[in-house]
């Protein structure tokens, strides 16, 4: 079993930053892909970034992809979502989220990570 504790979100206005931190009690960090998604009201659950096991492969949401910047520390069990230039469409809860998997082949469907965190909500204001 993961828990995953994710951290740092919070009010913004339109053009600012935020990092989010999620952290995760395993020994085996390094044998899972991470990833985060986020779920506004009324709307389903989206992908927004993937990380590879050694964080040498990132994915990302064609909506994200420039703005936010997903980075991981195996030495501390943590991930990180660098989210810049934000936007009031950004708001959400946002989730990580894990994946028993050290291929090559990051994922972006959610049925296919195994751990979740409670989630963190972004609120950007225009």
């Amino acid at each position: 079993q993961v828990r995953l504790v994710e951290s740092g979100g919070g009010l913004v206005q339109a053009g600012g930053s935020l990092r989010l931190s999620c952290a995760a009690s395993t020994v085996t960090f390094d044998f899972y892909t991470m990833g985060w998604f986020r779920q506004a009201p009324g709307k389903e659950r989206e992908f927004v970034a993937a990380i590879s096991w050694n964080g040498g492969i990132t994915l990302y949401a064609d909506s994200v992809k420039g703005r936010f910047t997903i980075s991981r520390d195996n030495s501390k069990n943590t991930e990180y979502l660098q989210m810049n230039s934000l936007k009031p469409e950004d708001t959400a809860v946002y989730y990580c989220a894990a994946d028993y998997y050290r291929g090559t082949r990051l994922k972006y469907f959610f049925r296919d990570y195994e751990y979740w965190g409670q989630g963190t909500q972004v609120t950007v204001s225009s």
